[in-house]
């Protein structure tokens, strides 16, 4: 699969440095990684006011930016020329260098824009410009399109999937071509070629959304694959989430029967003229190779009817079937606000087992999402299967009744010409095992590629730690992550559901965003939640909406997944510093609470929706225990709280006073009904369960005398248990609770648990990612109920947060959001004798690690230039406080340091710094 080269291309940009000179400021001050919509030179976006951001280093601690100059023009060479500038913001005072919003006139349709910055800081010194950057305009209303959807006139059974349409046109070139563009989308998915070669790299497009309002378009910079002379386009169409198998009941077409393209492609001459060839009536069609594809199913490929040269000029078409002109509405396409999916990483597999029933399986040794690239060899006809699933049962045979009807199949006939190279097109798989039949000849462990696909999120975070245990749980909710951020956050990427759980989301969002840059990806999925949020303001259980798709109300607010609206966006502020998200969210999150306010009418005690509740809390087959149960009434009144507390917060940030007010008076009821209704005088909750305890604390609905009281029984419950009891609701906040109130101990136990119920557990049983349940497989070696036993689930991996704001101590200030000041406070424990956390943020690295040794602490530290951070040194002395070797009153780079109680308290700047005293445990 060839890449095309950007009109940003890196060899232009370097010679153009070069050219001007451009290096380190004399004061070792520097200026990188120019993004614009959180994307390096994006291509084809429709914000109309993008923002920019930079990052700072410099060589000396504590620098921070006093003032920026951005400098933008059409052409990369007009940068040096100020007449020719499009925009010159001059020199600004300001430390801000993420978000800068462009300041210039109205960004037409298309239009391509350089820009650089430059930077001073507080030591009196200056960077040079930065490597120039640019961004790309999309088309930006429905009147720039001037092609015609299309669809294919070819026979088709809307009751199961049709081998896959391929399309063509071909067009000539006439000039030298100075720039040319592919603006592409689709109902379905699709892939495109020009001349032979795939276009781009970016997979399952143009993505999932909310299609009856709302579907995406690409951009793809074509210039280097166009010729003088005849060339071809071709575009292959996949069912997808459009119109394949989707939810259940074997239900298809959830959101049309046809398939349809719409493809524009703009040539751009040195002369100065235009030349538009789009998807019209004149469009070719027939079928090829792919006989079925489905999601959930897998694909059919036959490759003797592969139509070689298909793509290219002077194939010979004349009996391919015609297209109809489709009028499907282009009001509805945007750019993409996400990052696409695209092919991430390689698996070579680590062996071939024979099972006891007979099966050859293939052990890739992960968990992975994606698919199997396979080489082979064989006579023409040579029908080859591939069945995917994630576990082997106790007997080690191939184990598939958690699949439920996803068949998971991957088939391929061979052609018979050597050794082909198929890897399929339009469909996943979630997988471990992989049992292959109808091989021809020995199978060997080199025949075999795990394909790993997710959508392009940059990794962001590691933690490590002296625990092996630990240092896999933190491995397994990476790779759950990755399985399930595929273009939506999905709830499980095998069986027949992979839907954007709403739940599953917001309890992850936070450990999401430590462990990758999700901001665009999350900007992207809240559009659909904005857009798939019913006229009374309820949010549906999944985004995009298919549970009711078509319904104007149902399938939607049940407390702790329809908060997703709310609790999500206020991740992404928090993480990211990105106000915008609050602007375009806000309508969506307050819609949803007042949905909750008008159902709780003047008793303010909204009980009157379905919810999940704590889902798969720790039940057992005891009589007088029959499990840890959260009455819904109290997790309902919990959520109705929260949201109104965010909702609220986010007012006020945004200014909004008089709604900031208003939400404010009714949270103070919503808080009072949940102390008459759940609390007792002695802070005892009318649901005595670890779920309770942690909502009511991590929510703020106890009065601070009653605080302490009720963390005491959190703790107490634990002890009694000696492992946690919560599901989805309390897991991810109940370790970040207890070391709030000081009940470190309670939180480490939970951590290092082995034993079922447990984190570690499933890493005992050789997991390589989170499961959906605590015990998915039983310590007898049999499995949960089959109807719902993800071993790719992540919603229980949201302890990951914990890991990195607590144990790590690497957390920020929600005063500062976006890192701007960090918050560095390790809580060394839980036998672990060193940890390391690192998170690349929009300001640079932040690492927060430490070491036990020789009765001694060592606490090391980065912070970015142009942060700041407090630090907090657990059971030190200031005098018996070290920094790099020093006493802190020598060290010119701690701005303020005092004590307070056993925790010495620094003011820090950017820089490395390491801390070192003496240690009791």
């Amino acid at each position: 699969m060839k890449r095309t080269i950007t009109i940003c291309s890196t060899a232009f940009i370097m010679a153009f440095i070069l050219s001007m000179g451009m290096c380190e400021g004399a004061s070792g001050l520097s200026v990188s990684d120019l993004k614009c919509e959180y994307k390096t030179n994006p291509l084809g976006i429709d914000v109309a006011r993008p923002r920019l951001s930079w990052k700072l280093s410099g060589t000396q601690r504590g620098t921070v930016q006093t003032a920026y100059r951005i400098r933008a023009a059409e052409n990369v060479e007009d940068l040096r020329r100020i007449k020719k500038h499009l925009w010159n913001s001059g020199r600004v005072k300001s430390d801000q260098s993420v978000h800068i919003v462009y300041d210039g006139p109205a960004l037409a349709p298309r239009q391509r824009v350089w820009w650089q910055v430059r930077v001073w800081d507080n030591h009196g010194g200056d960077s040079e410009w930065s490597e120039p950057a640019c961004w790309e305009m999309g088309l930006l209303k429905a009147g720039d399109w001037k092609a015609n959807w299309i669809e294919p006139n070819l026979k088709e059974d809307p009751k199961t999937s049709n081998p896959c349409p391929m399309l063509r046109k071909e067009f000539p070139v006439d000039g030298t071509i100075k720039s040319a563009r592919a603006y592409i989308t689709c109902r379905g998915l699709y892939q495109m070629e020009l001349n032979g070669q795939v276009v781009g790299d970016e997979l399952f497009t143009p993505g999932w959304t909310a299609y009856l309002k709302r579907i995406q378009f690409q951009t793809y910079d074509i210039t280097q694959l166009l010729k003088n002379g005849q060339n071809c386009v071709g575009v292959t169409l996949g069912d997808g989430w459009y119109r394949g198998r989707l939810v259940w009941q074997d239900r298809r077409n959830l959101y049309g029967e046809k398939v349809a393209l719409l493809a524009q492609i703009e040539v751009e001459y040195q002369n100065g003229q235009r030349e538009i060839i789009s998807t019209d009536e004149t469009w070719k069609a027939s079928t090829g190779p792919i006989l079925k594809s489905d999601i959930y199913d897998g694909e059919l490929y036959d490759a003797r009817l592969e139509k070689d040269g298909w793509s290219t000029a002077g194939f010979d078409d004349s009996g391919w079937a015609g297209v109809t002109v489709a009028n499907h509405d282009k009001k509805l396409l945007v750019a993409p606000a996400g990052v696409p999916v695209r092919a991430m990483e390689e698996i070579k597999p680590i062996k071939i087992i024979k099972t006891p029933e007979g099966d050859t399986v293939v052990d890739m040794g992960q968990n992975m999402v994606g698919w199997v690239r396979i080489k082979v060899k064989g006579p023409a006809g040579t029908h080859i299967k591939l069945r995917h699933t994630e576990m082997l049962d106790k007997e080690g045979n191939f184990y598939t009744e958690n699949l439920r009807t996803a068949k998971q199949l991957v088939e391929y006939i061979t052609r018979g010409n050597g050794v082909e190279v198929y890897e399929p097109r339009f469909t996943f798989q979630g997988f471990r095992y992989v049992a292959v039949d109808g091989w021809p000849g020995e199978l060997s462990l080199d025949d075999l590629t795990g394909v790993v696909i997710y959508s392009d999120i940059q990794p962001a975070g590691t933690f490590e730690c002296s625990n092996p245990l630990i240092n896999q749980l933190q491995h397994n909710i990476q790779w759950g992550q990755k399985g399930n951020f595929l273009d939506v956050p999905t709830d499980c990427p095998q069986r027949d559901e992979r839907l954007g759980w709403t739940g599953d989301a917001q309890v992850f969002a936070r450990t999401a965003c430590f462990n990758a840059d999700v901001a665009a990806f999350y900007t992207k999925w809240l559009g659909d939640v904005a857009a798939d949020q019913q006229p009374s303001g309820a949010v549906p259980h999944v985004i995009p909406n298919v549970l009711s798709l078509g319904a104007k109300e149902g399938g939607s607010a049940s407390a702790g997944w329809a908060d997703a609206s709310v609790i999500v966006p206020w991740t992404v502020y928090l993480c990211y510093g990105d106000t915008r998200i609050l602007e375009q969210q806000y309508e969506s999150m307050k819609a949803w609470v007042d949905y909750m306010a008008g159902k709780a009418g003047e008793t303010y005690f909204w009980n009157t929706d379905f919810t999940f509740g704590d889902w798969l809390a720790f039940n057992t087959t005891r009589s007088d225990y029959p499990g840890a149960t959260t009455d819904k009434d109290l997790a309902c009144q919990a959520y109705f709280a929260h949201s109104t507390d965010l909702l609220q917060r986010t007012a006020k940030i945004l200014g909004k006073k008089e709604d900031a007010q208003k939400y404010g008076r009714l949270l103070a009821k919503i808080k009072k009904v949940f102390l008459d209704e759940f609390v007792t005088p002695n802070a005892r909750l009318s649901s005595n369960t670890q779920t309770a305890y942690s909502l009511a604390l991590a929510f703020g609905l106890l009065p601070e005398d009653m605080q302490e009281r009720a963390a005491q029984r959190l703790a107490n419950d634990v002890n009694q248990f000696k492992h946690i009891t919560t599901g989805f609701m309390g897991a991810s906040i109940i370790c970040p609770v207890l070391g709030n109130y000081g009940h470190f101990k309670e939180a480490f136990m939970l951590l290092n648990r082995k034993q079922y119920p447990s984190w570690l557990y499933p890493v005992t049983k050789g997991a390589t990612t989170i499961w959906e349940r605590w015990d998915g497989l039983k310590p007898d070696g049999t499995f949960q109920d089959k109807g719902m036993n993800s071993f790719n689930h992540y919603a229980y991996g949201a302890i990951g947060e914990w890991l990195y704001r607590a144990v790590a101590g690497l957390d920020l200030d929600e005063q500062n959001p976006g890192y701007k000041h960090i918050l560095i406070q390790p809580h060394p424990g839980g036998d672990l004798t060193h940890v390391k956390a690192r998170h690349e943020s929009l300001y640079g690295p932040i690492e927060s690690g430490w070491r036990i040794a020789d009765q001694k602490l060592c606490v090391n530290i980065e912070i970015p230039t142009n942060t700041t951070a407090t630090v907090r040194l657990p059971n030190a002395e200031l005098a018996n406080v070290k920094e790099s070797g020093k006493k802190l009153d020598r060290s010119e780079a701690v701005s303020k340091a005092i004590q307070d109680g056993d925790t010495v308290v620094l003011k820090v700047g950017s820089g490395h710094y390491s801390f070192e005293y003496p240690w009791k445990n």
